[in-house]
């Protein structure tokens, strides 16, 4: 068992990482000062899984838990899906002492951070993450948010959860395909912050691909400590938190054309990270060289590098002048320097995106 700290004054917690986790789970409770009434949020593919032995493990602590099921998909972390679980929560009588417990990916950890940052005007919640991607990334930080047909995250909360409960076990169950997307996060690490981070990924593919125990768990406490020390210092995103965003600003447009149904979470982000190093190259910001290593990585891990053929790049650049990252008309990029720093520049131009294309 491993343990990273995220330091936030008061809203600090604890990211607990190891294998065999989820049946401690009830136990871990205990020491919050929390009231008996739960509710435990997830889908129902991850609840098949593994609903049954965290729900008693809760249920065996002596707590009254409420169960919600989500529909599995980008396109059900929304408002209307929000509503049911305050519903539930109204209908259980939780109360301002009540938590939640996020169990699955990505999409169940933001709706659940989202419903507890607004119910009572604010509950406690714990993440549970099932997927690689939430493991390394989501559930760590404090964002929260659902979607609008207009743009991802669009509608959300800074909410800090008060712990992080990673089972690395949870990844022997997890679909090729969303494990490869988890790495499209775990590559943004090193290029925006960690030379050596991206090069353990270069020479290590072999192991992490197969599953190797110690070299998940590297990937993940190391994934969590670049992101728990950037948090740390920019809580709110207000400068240095933007950094994150690498690949994201491409990545969020190209899902919300798609309509959240084409392309995992990972996957737009890799293509994300690849355009927008092309687009630091082209800017003569990065060299061509650290361009060709950004994009074999990704390549490596079998993820998607290039621009989808059937999105326009008008179309692309309407999208994120929509989003969160665009202030005052300008479009906000996270560009690498080098693998390993990124720079945020703010005088990016739609003709500077379309010329991507050619």
């Amino acid at each position: 068992m491993e343990k990273i700290r995220v330091e936030l004054g008061t809203r600090s917690y604890d990211i607990i990482i190891g294998r065999g986790l989820l049946k401690d789970v009830g136990k871990i409770l205990r020491t919050f000062d929390f009231s008996s009434k739960m509710a435990l949020i997830s889908n129902p593919t991850v609840y098949g899984f593994y609903g049954k032995e965290v729900s008693a493990a809760i249920r065996a602590s002596g707590n009254d838990l409420t169960e919600v099921l989500i529909p599995d998909g980008e396109e059900y972390k929304s408002l209307a899906d929000t509503e049911k679980i305050y519903e539930a929560m109204l209908k259980a009588k939780l109360d301002r002492k009540s938590a939640l417990i996020a169990l699955g990916g990505g999409v169940i950890g933001d709706i659940t951070g989202f419903a507890a940052s607004t119910y009572m005007r604010g509950i406690d919640f714990i993440q549970v993450p099932t997927t690689l991607l939430a493991q390394v990334d989501s559930s760590v930080g404090g964002k929260t948010g659902v979607n609008h047909p207009l743009g991802k995250n669009m509608i959300g909360a800074f909410w800090q959860p008060r712990l992080v409960w990673i089972d690395t076990a949870t990844l022997d169950t997890l679909p090729r395909r969303e494990f490869l997307s988890g790495l499209g996060e775990v590559i943004k690490y090193g290029v925006i912050w960690d030379e050596e981070f991206f090069t353990y990924l270069e020479t290590t593919r072999d192991k992490i691909i197969k599953l190797d125990s110690t070299a998940l768990t590297y990937i993940i406490r190391r994934s969590c400590e670049i992101k728990g020390e950037v948090v740390s210092k920019d809580e709110r995103e207000s400068g240095l938190r933007a950094v994150l965003n690498y690949g994201h600003t491409i990545g969020h447009a190209i899902e919300t054309i798609t309509s959240y149904k084409k392309y995992l979470h990972g996957e737009a982000v890799a293509i994300g990270m690849y355009m927008e190093a092309k687009l630091s190259h082209q800017l003569g910001i990065i060299d061509s060289k650290a361009v060709a290593r950004i994009k074999a990585l990704i390549d490596s891990f079998e993820l998607p590098s290039e621009m989808p053929d059937e999105i326009e790049m008008d179309d692309l650049v309407n999208k994120m002048q929509i989003d969160k990252k665009t202030i005052s008309g300008k479009m906000h990029f996270v560009l690498p320097e080098t693998v390993g720093s990124v720079k945020i520049h703010s005088e990016i131009t739609a003709d500077d995106i379309i010329k991507l294309a050619e």
